[in-house]
């Protein structure tokens, strides 16, 4: 059973958008959480200059395009959580490549590190919000964390993984 979610990764006050993608990063690609990089892939990227490479990315659009960078959103992560002992990591690393190259279309860089550092393995998916031919920006549209939740769920289903089933509202039960 895959969660998935949709986060838009901001920039920290008082820190470079340059330090707080390699923040980001350095966290995502922990040797000890991906079994020492080994559960790392990445697409038009290379794990080791995946930050700087999207600066350059970011940089390259504001001499095409003229435009500045208005909001502080510097990437987006999306976390796919799989259901303890459904998955072995390496299928988990590549159903979540699969998601980010399907969500993306190709057309913005992107990391998959896949954890194993807790009972439910789980991917970290950062991708760009500059695409690669650097003359747009990734929209986040109305509803498209729901999007990916589904994308994700197909994906499971193809897989054959269990998928959370959604409950209509009086069926639900309240947490205590």
């Amino acid at each position: 059973m895959a969660a998935t979610r949709l986060i838009a990764l901001h920039k920290n006050k008082g820190k470079s958008v340059a330090a707080c993608l390699k923040s980001r990063t350095d966290y995502v690609q922990n040797p000890d959480k991906t079994e020492h990089g080994e559960l790392i892939s990445s697409y038009e990227c290379s794990p080791l200059t995946v930050d700087e490479e999207f600066m350059l990315s970011k940089r390259q659009y504001e001499l095409v395009t003229g435009r500045r960078q208005k909001s502080d959103v510097i990437a987006y992560q999306i976390r796919q959580s799989f259901k303890p002992g459904e998955i072995t990591a390496e299928e988990a690393n590549k159903v979540g490549y699969e998601l980010a190259m399907r969500f993306t279309k190709g057309k913005y860089a992107f990391i998959v590190a896949t954890h194993t550092d807790r009972e439910h393995i789980h991917n970290h998916i950062i991708y760009n919000s500059t695409a690669l031919d650097s003359i747009r920006k990734f929209r986040d549209f109305l509803l498209s964390g729901l999007a990916v939740q589904r994308l994700s769920d197909l994906i499971c289903l193809e897989h054959q993984l269990s998928v959370i089933e959604i409950k209509p509202y009086r069926e639900r039960q309240k947490r205590t």
